[in-house]
């Protein structure tokens, strides 16, 4: 299958940069200046993977991944020339799956390209994937090394949510939000006491969910190698 990249930049260079080194590996590149004509690509034009700067025009580019985040199940990686924390806690929040600064190596760009759609490729529809370890969406059911794990309804809920976008990054808000629901009236300390209940059930069974915590910030599930 052809994966299409679309990449979104208004300056021309790093767009010819991108699809130069992209195209070389052998993806598909659709090419916008800014971030209206990103949205009209995105919903036109198949895309299996965004590349979006932040300082975009029009729509920049926290508000583009905000968007994608709503409506398209695909990785987002954001550019931009700044390097301060709080830009890359505003990009995570956002929904990114990474973050490069510029001046970027293409060549750890391509790096980071093929590890998202590699981690992407681990889920369909109802089934996720993680090495030994089965979550069905559907039934709702977990199975560790073909054995069957029964665990709490928003232990499950969360841990399919994290494992269904292994590598990126959810505050604890956007957690909140997506497994109990925009009424919750909860603080988020209840996202750390079920975070630790499903590190500790894995704990000692497998070693494919790995929920990392980024610190003033929230988690994220890392993918499993092998």
């Amino acid at each position: 299958m052809k994966v299409h990249i679309l990449t979104a930049d208004d300056d021309p260079h790093i767009r010819e940069l991108l699809g130069f080194y992209l195209r070389k590996e052998g993806y598909s590149v659709q090419e916008a200046e800014n971030g209206a004509a990103a949205a009209r690509l995105l919903e036109h034009t198949p895309v299996h993977l965004a590349i979006v700067d932040v300082m975009l025009p029009l729509k920049n580019g926290w508000e583009l991944c905000e968007e994608i985040r709503r409506y398209y199940d695909i990785p987002v990686i954001l550019l931009t020339a700044k390097g301060e924390q709080r830009d890359k806690a505003k990009g995570f929040r956002s929904g990114t799956d990474d973050y490069i600064v510029k001046p970027f190596e293409p060549e750890e760009l391509l790096f980071r390209v093929k590890a998202l759609l590699r981690r992407y490729q681990m889920v369909s529809s109802d089934l996720i994937t993680l090495r030994n370890t089965v979550i069905n969406r559907r039934s709702y059911e977990i199975t560790v090394n073909g054995e069957p794990l029964q665990l709490p309804l928003k232990e499950f809920e969360l841990l399919a949510q994290l494992a269904a976008h292994p590598g990126q990054l959810f505050t604890r808000e956007q957690l909140l939000r997506l497994v109990w629901g925009e009424g919750y009236r909860g603080d988020s300390r209840t996202i750390d006491v079920h975070i630790k209940r499903l590190r500790e059930r894995f704990a000692d069974i497998c070693e494919d969910v790995v929920i990392k915590t980024v610190r003033g910030i929230g988690y994220k599930l890392e993918a499993p190698v092998g």
